[in-house]
């Protein structure tokens, strides 16, 4: 019962060809799963030191700094009656240094919007477009330095926290 040689050879030759074919695929798989580990290892770790620059290059905003300024109480331009008005206005300014330096100031800055405020009548503020362009005169007033030589003030906005015209 001897076997032919030939049939043992490509009996044993088969399955010689098949493991070289499973070993040829899963070192290929191997591969390719090693170079998509690395390349995301390397996009991951390229990432991060960026979006730590970005962080460092990002400020925070700064709290804004309001100055708020005694009652005025005035009174308007007849048209025709005589009225009066009660206004309260807070300052936005640039940071508390110009808040401290707009208090030593405060003298000053009251006679400016008293000369600004006796100078209009109930009809020229009684409108919303009155009141915006009262408030762009007061930042006008506030924003002009106070001594010859010094830079204007930092005063972004004048807000008024109350308005009652009688």
């Amino acid at each position: 019962m001897a076997q032919d040689p030939k049939q043992d050879a490509t009996t044993e030759e088969a399955p010689v060809k098949s493991s070289k074919k499973k070993l040829i695929i899963i070192l290929a798989a191997v591969l390719v799963l090693a170079a998509g580990g690395g390349g995301a290892a390397w996009y991951f770790m390229k990432a991060k030191p960026a979006d730590k620059k970005e962080e460092k290059h990002v400020e925070a905003p700064k709290p804004p700094v309001f100055l708020a300024l005694e009652t005025f109480t005035i009174n308007l331009q007849p048209d025709p009656d005589e009225k009066f008005l009660q206004l309260d206005v807070t300052l936005q300014v640039a940071g508390p240094e110009v808040a401290e330096y707009i208090k030593l100031q405060m003298p000053a800055v009251r006679n400016r919007m008293l000369m600004l405020l006796t100078s209009k009548t109930a009809s020229e503020i009684s409108t919303s477009e009155g009141k915006t362009t009262l408030s762009e005169e007061m930042l006008a007033e506030l924003r002009k330095p106070y001594a010859k030589g010094e830079k204007p003030q930092e005063v972004s906005s004048v807000l008024f926290t109350s308005f009652v015209v009688q």
